[in-house]
């Protein structure tokens, strides 16, 4: 068996925590946990969702979801609303107040991502993104 440290799944941790020190203060200063910035910047990209779609995209439970959407609905930065062609499909998307909140706050964490490259280099932070794509793909 690998050593301890040189577990992969435990690196992959380490690596998250260190990315988001990057970017959690930015988040905690708008009052939003990363769970909901997640929600919120797949719902900004894809516009309009179902509770599924959001849940698969974000990499977050359905049960934990609910939480999350229940929250941001209450701080008026989701609407729902039924689709028109099933009224059993409950579609989700951001209100104008979340849409002017993530194009103030966008810029700076871009900054944040420059800042990260800059430490790392452009040629370091593509090879991670394309292993880190390679390695989403594995099959066991």
């Amino acid at each position: 068996m690998r050593k301890f440290d040189d577990s992969i799944p435990l690196k992959l941790l380490k690596a998250r925590e260190a990315t988001m020190s990057f970017f959690r203060p930015i988040l905690q200063e708008i009052g939003l946990t990363e769970q909901q910035w997640r929600v919120i910047r797949a719902l900004n990209e894809y516009e309009e969702l179902e509770s599924k779609q959001l849940a698969d995209l974000c990499c977050i439970l359905s049960p934990s979801l609910t939480g999350i959407l229940t929250r941001l609905e209450q701080q008026g930065f989701i609407k729902r609303r039924k689709s028109t062609e099933d009224q059993r499909r409950i579609l989700i998307s951001l209100t104008d107040q979340s849409k002017d909140m993530f194009a103030s706050v966008s810029p700076r964490l871009e900054g944040r991502y420059a800042e990260m490259t800059s430490q790392l280099s452009p040629e370091k932070m593509q090879i991670l993104d394309d292993l880190l794509t390679q390695l989403v793909q594995l099959k066991p």
